[in-house]
């Protein structure tokens, strides 16, 4: 069996990691980004269905086409950040269940049942979001994920003619702690959970 990973590690993947606001200038290369998605891509979602579909934006014109659909709060930190991944669900993702999950006809149990396929679409997808974060905490990374977005003008820049959805964007760099906040408290055990 797998050892528990040291507490440091522990730490920056969780009790350490923070949302940041603002980031340091440093770019993030088509390398990182590469090593980024080929670890964020194990983790596990429901037959295997992969929906999530990402953009990483970077260049000066993309970050524009990015800027109209930002709430005004969540400008400055995204146009600032090296890299802001637009997170989207493919409606058309039980297509490819042929080829990711060929140990049954998956693809049978999505087609004609929209429900179905927007409940698993938005689940899987935000499992795959927040892989995304940890594979970036883990590579060293500090993230901004946002939900303050105008999702019909980013799908009609960046996801055009396609049935990707987006949901949730994430502003990946080197975090600037002068810009975070103070940590908000979260949960204790005996309010969120029981042992029956």
């Amino acid at each position: 069996m797998p050892a528990p990973l040291p507490p440091a590690t522990l730490d920056q993947l969780f009790r350490a990691a923070r949302t940041h606001n603002g980031f340091a200038a440093e770019p993030i290369s088509d390398e990182a980004l590469h090593t980024l998605y080929e670890l964020m891509k194990w983790g596990p979602t429901s037959a295997n269905c992969c929906p999530a579909r990402i953009v990483f934006v970077r260049s000066a014109e993309a970050k524009e086409k990015l800027r109209p659909a930002l709430m005004p709060g969540n400008v400055d930190k995204t146009m600032t950040a090296p890299a802001t991944a637009i997170i989207g669900r493919d409606l058309d993702f039980h297509e490819q269940l042929p080829r990711l999950f060929p140990a049954a006809d998956a693809r049978s149990w999505f087609v004609g049942n929209q429900p179905l396929i927007e409940h698993a679409a938005m689940l899987n997808a935000s499992l795959q979001g927040a892989y995304l974060i940890l594979a970036a905490r883990a590579l060293g990374l500090d993230c901004g994920p946002m939900s303050g977005f105008n999702s019909a003008k980013v799908d009609a820049a960046f996801f055009p003619d396609s049935k990707v959805k987006s949901f949730m964007l994430v502003n990946l760099g080197h975090g600037d702690p002068a810009k975070l906040y103070p940590r908000g408290p979260r949960l204790d055990f005996t309010e969120v959970c029981r042992i029956d």
